[in-house]
Order: C-alpha cells, then structure tokens, then sequence
C-alpha cells in the first residue's frame, strides 16, 4: 500500500527531540527520512539516560523510528562533498542546530538555493527574531518562555512545568505541518521554501486559551478560576490549579484507594447541561431546582463546597468505576491514568497508538506510535536506525556510488575514521530498499 509522503526524500540533521520529533512524523506517514550523524557519537540521545549499557537509549530510539542512518564527517572535504550531492538529491532539510552553525557548515540558504531550488529547509529555533534569539533553549526553558509555566499549577505555588513535552514535540508537529504545507505549494510553484518555527511560539500556540484569558481579564474576573468569588485577581492570567480552561468547572478529585495509590483519582466536569444528571448521581436532587445551585451563576460562589460534596461520592467508588458511571450518564470526566496503565491498555495497543517494536539491539521494547491515523496510509512503526546502519546503502542506491568510490570516502575519513570501515552489519541486516527494511522490522 502507498504512504500519503512516498517518494518525499528528506535529510534530517536533527537532534536530541524537537527536530527528530517532526522528522520521526514524516518517517511515519512514507517520506525517506536519511539521518545525517556524526562519526562515531551520532545523535547524542543515543547515550542519554540509558537503560541497558552500550545499548541505544530509549530517548533515542522512541524520537527516530522509520528512519536510516548515514554517518558522514562534514569537516572534510570529501564529506561535504557527499552532503551537497545529498542535498541536490532531497526534498526536505530539516536542522534544529543553535542559530548560525547551519550557515556555518557552508549550508546557508543560498547555497542550498543553489544546489537545489526545489528544497525545503525547515528549521526549529528556540525563538524567533528579537531580543531571545539567541538564547540557548530546551523543554522547560520553552514551557517557560511561552506562557505555559506562569499559568500552571496553583495559585499560591510557584509555577510549574508541565510533564508534556509541549516545547519538544510541540514544536516538531508544527514544523512537520509547515513542511507538509511546504510540499504542496511546491507543486504548483516549482519552489521550495524556508519553513520555521519557534518553540516559544509553538508553546504560546498551545498557550492560545490563557491569551484569551489575559484579555478577558481587562473586563472583570474569570469567573471559572477558583480565586472567584473570594481570591485576588491580578494584572495576568494566574494559576487554576485543576480548573478546567474551556469554561465548565472541572477539578480532580479522589477516588477510592488514594491513600496508596497516587493516581486514583478522577478529573470530574460540572457541565451544566448535565446538572441534573449529577445531582441524581451523587444524590442531591434537592440541588437540581434549588436557587442557590440551579444556574451556572448561581453555583460559581459554591464551587469547592460542591466538588467537596461531590468528592465525598467518588471515594466510595474506585476511579474505573466512576468512568462508568459517568459514562452512563454521559457526564464529562475520567480517570486519571498512570503511565503503567497506559501501558498496558488493550484498547492503545489495538490502535497502534502503544506498539510493541522489535530492536536488533534492544530487543522488543514498548513506544508510542503515530497518534495521526489516515485510513489509506497505515503507520508500521519500524525500529531505529542504528548508528551509520544504512551508510553504504544510502551512497549506493541514492548518490548511485560504487563499492571502489564508497571505499575511497572511508579511506578519505568522510564516514568516519578511516580505520574505523563500514559499520558491522546488524542482526535482522536491512536490504537495499526502504520498503523491505521495514517489513523486516515490524511491529508486533
């Protein structure tokens, strides 16, 4: 079956998670992602927090699925050599480096012009032009900058991070939609394009709800954050603790079990076209036409009293058994899962949304999978590459080089020192073409 990106080449000099992200996304959907590395380190997440010794860490092999690795040194001659005939042969360049080490390698967007006017050259910085350009960014330094910490947590605690990696791989997802975008307008101009993303604005985009917030406060109260009626609003939007961001009150409240369990709890909605329904639930009809909880207005003022009561309902229960009911009355909220349970649930299996991947290395380990599903273009998740792993196959049926020329660059240092010679082939050895080398590798 034909993938929705097929015939799209890209050549990724990503690293770490942001950039890998977005490329391990257009990996999933078909497009021949060829992972440029360095000689004998290659991405540094191949070594960070490490679980088994010697072993391509989890970080890495979770952000670079469906991909091949070449091993190239652009510092001499014979490798940049190598890198611009890459370059002419891709669609897409995508680099997450500091500003300026790009240009600094040779690769400055008139160069790439040059070498081919069709590519695309998509870039994630940590800010956009202005006064933090320059500044050196990671996950939280992002979640920071871009509105998400100041808003998160509670209001009389300092902010908070969010463990969602919302700089990360919030910033890949918006850089894959540029490239896509990319893509097509190029078929009707014949152009490519630089495409760029900050990861302070993808933050701020996710952020787009507390934006709102800030004008609204200009104008009264926000009405839905639990410092109303009592707590002091500010000058900024300020942290809601659990409050729900789109209107309806919600908060996490326990379940049965919470003394020993620190995730038996369930985030509960107090949506008001259900009212009724709740009241019925945790056995206050009296509330459903009493004027002090029958409208939304009237029950603003009571908030806490009312989870407080409605709480003391969900800890007679554990949190599955609240889904249920809640499902049954169609009244938003659910459990709050561990990353144990998800794990382990059927359901994310089925979907392909938790897979099992079969490493030559690692053996079989657990990832996530591709989130996005297109019905006429299926994601088979394929392992990580490893290190320099499809080098001679990339030289050879790509830059159509043969064995006598490729032994010249290694002997030349361009893949590595020369003493070094082809990387050993793997156990599970992957053919020439892509489309076998991942049915070699499937999921299970």
């Amino acid at each position: 079956m034909s993938k929705a990106l097929d015939g799209v080449r890209v050549l990724d000099f990503t690293h770490v998670q942001s950039g890998p992200a977005c490329t391990q996304f257009l990996a999933w959907f078909g497009a021949d992602v060829i992972k440029v590395e360095r000689p004998g380190t290659g991405d540094i997440t191949r070594g960070q927090l490490r679980d088994i010794p010697d072993v391509d860490s989890l970080y890495f092999t979770m952000l670079n699925h469906n991909k091949r690795s070449i091993t190239l040194d652009t510092k001499t001659a014979a490798g940049k050599a190598v890198l611009e005939e890459l370059v002419r042969c891709c669609d897409v360049l995508v680099e997450n480096f500091a500003p300026g080490v790009l240009d600094r390698t040779g690769l400055t967007w008139d160069r790439i012009q040059a070498l081919n006017p069709r590519m695309i050259a998509a870039s994630i910085k940590g800010f956009g032009p202005g006064p933090y350009e320059h500044g050196k960014v990671y996950e939280n330094v992002a979640q920071c900058a871009g509105g998400a910490a100041s808003t998160t947590g509670f209001d009389d605690g300092p902010p908070v991070v969010t463990g969602a990696q919302i700089g990360d791989t919030g910033s890949g997802l918006h850089l894959a939609l540029g490239i896509v975008a990319a893509l097509h307008q190029r078929t009707s101009t014949g152009r490519g394009q630089k495409v760029t993303v900050a990861m302070q604005d993808s933050v701020l985009n996710l952020c787009r709800v507390k934006l709102r917030d800030q004008q609204r406060l200009a104008h009264g109260p926000l009405t839905e954050y639990p410092q109303y009626p009592n707590g002091v609003f500010g000058t900024s939007v300020p942290r809601a603790g659990n409050a729900s961001g789109g209107g309806q009150p919600g908060s996490i409240l326990k379940c049965e079990g919470w003394e020993s369990d620190p995730n038996a709890y369930v985030y509960f909605i107090v949506q008001a076209p259900v009212w009724d329904r709740i009241c019925t639930v945790i056995g206050r009809e009296e509330w459903i036409a009493h004027p002090d909880y029958a409208t939304p207005e009237a029950r603003l003022g009571r908030l806490r009293s009312i989870f407080d009561t409605i709480e003391q309902w969900t800890m007679t229960r554990t949190k599955f058994e609240v889904r249920d009911v809640l499902n049954a009355y169609d009244i938003p909220g659910g459990p709050i899962l561990s990353l144990e349970e998800l794990a382990d649930e059927p359901s994310l299996r089925a979907t392909g949304t938790i897979v099992e991947v079969e490493h030559p290395v690692r053996g079989c380990h657990l990832s996530v999978g591709n989130p996005i599903k297109l019905s006429d273009s299926p994601t088979v998740v394929v392992a990580s590459p490893l290190l320099g792993e499809h080098t001679e196959q990339i030289l050879r049926d790509i830059l159509h080089l043969d064995r006598n020329r490729i032994a010249e660059l290694w002997n030349a240092g361009a893949l590595g020192p020369a003493a070094e010679g082809p990387p050993p082939s793997p156990p599970q050895a992957a053919s020439s073409s892509v489309e076998t080398r991942s049915s070699s590798r499937r999921v299970r």
